[in-house]
């Protein structure tokens, strides 16, 4: 097999993979109807609405922190994954059926996607360490590259099928749709019980107190390189992963279009996405701290491009080198962060590092709305140049620290 899917050839893997793909592309079509809905029918064409909603759905992954971390360590991770996906689908039901009716308004999409980040922000940690436990150290690395195939796989092939479907049934129907998907990644989860050894619960660490939260930073700030790799990611993400608020905006407002053009949108950027995953999982080693600061720079000058861009098709090709460079970074930081973490920190970790990505974006979510209804799309896009050349330019600065120290020390002897 392939050393790009060497990860596959563990069964444990592939069923978990296979269920994990038809989930995620469900989860897109969720997505692009939840945005379209809110700006196209739900709001005067407001982006700063979009803003809201992400921001709703990103931001328990904050304001849940002290206990998510602690869960994806503690409990079961396969039964707190079931729960987890049993309850997402049950909220993309109610809001099918919702839409379904003709009754929606959007105080009942915000609800629905607060309470999805609820969910999400117990989920998310306890799925990218649950890969830990059916994986070896080994193939550790190559699996999150894969897993990012995977999700961006979806985000390639969800929003494209999203934007059809939204034309000719509705928007009810893909949520409904993403209900079903939810099926495989179950079935895949029931068949762990028997494949795995099972989980023996430490009573005597039960409590999710704020001092085991704090082991996550804790376990980061002792690791100064890692602590700054967490600030870059706060910088790209908070601007730079708001691309339904742009994009939604840039769709309906410069270019006059409708959901199958978001989708198409969504699409091309997914295209660079994969190429981004399949970079990293391609790779032997876990990626450099000097390669992310590339990354960086690749990120801002991508931005700068996509949003000057004249024509629609220019930014959609254009928005394929941002999803490439986007992903880049997500990636390699999840792989870095995870690696260099001993595995019993892992959960908390990954909940810091996942909870940085995701609180970030909720937290620009409202301001890169904002500047797109009041500056225009093109703006919202060009503060993400600005936010990738900021992270890189605090990667080089710690570089030449790390690399002036030892001369220090010989100073001060």
């Amino acid at each position: 097999m392939s050393k790009t899917f060497r990860s596959l050839a563990n069964p444990n893997y592939r069923l978990w993979f296979g269920g994990a793909v038809i989930s995620n592309i469900g989860t897109w079509l969720q997505r692009t109807a939840q945005d379209w809905i809110v700006i196209a029918e739900l709001s005067d064409k407001n982006a700063s609405a979009v803003g809201l909603v992400v921001f709703l759905q990103f931001a328990p992954q904050i304001l849940l922190l002290p206990i998510t971390g602690w869960a994806a360590d503690r409990m079961d991770r396969r039964k707190l994954l079931f729960i987890t996906q049993c309850l997402m689908a049950g909220l993309a039901l109610i809001l099918g059926l919702l839409v379904l009716s003709g009754h929606v308004v959007l105080w009942q999409v915000c609800a629905c996607a607060f309470a999805l980040g609820c969910v999400a922000a117990f989920d998310a940690p306890a799925r990218h360490a649950f890969v830990s436990d059916i994986v070896s150290e080994k193939e550790l690395s190559n699996a999150v590259g894969l897993n990012s195939v995977s999700f961006n796989s979806a985000r390639l092939v969800g929003p494209a099928i999203a934007g059809l479907l939204i034309a000719s049934v509705g928007s009810g129907w893909v949520f409904m749709i993403n209900v079903l998907s939810f099926i495989p990644l179950l079935f895949a989860l029931h068949q762990f019980k028997k494949r795995l050894p099972a989980v023996v619960s430490d009573n005597s660490k039960a409590t999710p107190d704020m001092t085991k939260f704090l082991e996550g930073f804790r376990y980061i700030w002792q690791h100064r390189e890692m602590a700054v790799i967490l600030v870059m990611s706060f910088l790209i993400c908070s601007l730079g992963m708001n691309f339904s608020v742009y994009l939604s905006a840039m769709t309906v407002h410069v270019f006059q279009g409708h959901a199958d053009q978001y989708g198409f949108l969504i699409s091309m950027m997914a295209i660079g996405s994969i190429t981004g995953a399949m970079v990293t999982a391609s790779r032997r080693s876990s990626p450099t701290f000097r390669f992310m600061i590339y990354v960086a720079v690749m990120f801002s000058v991508s931005c700068l491009f996509v949003a000057i861009s004249p024509s629609f098709w220019s930014f959609a090709v254009l928005l394929i080198f941002l999803g490439l460079s986007l992903q880049l970074f997500t990636t390699s930081t999840t792989s870095y962060m995870q690696v260099a973490t001993q595995k019993r920190y892992r959960g908390r970790v990954m909940a810091v590092v996942l909870a940085t990505a995701l609180g970030s974006t909720a937290l620009g979510a409202p301001l890169v709305g904002w500047v797109a209804d009041v500056f225009g799309a093109r703006w919202a896009i060009g503060m993400g140049s600005l936010s990738g050349m900021m992270a890189a330019a605090l990667g080089f600065w710690f570089l030449r620290r790390q690399a002036k120290a030892p001369l220090d020390d010989g100073v001060s002897r």
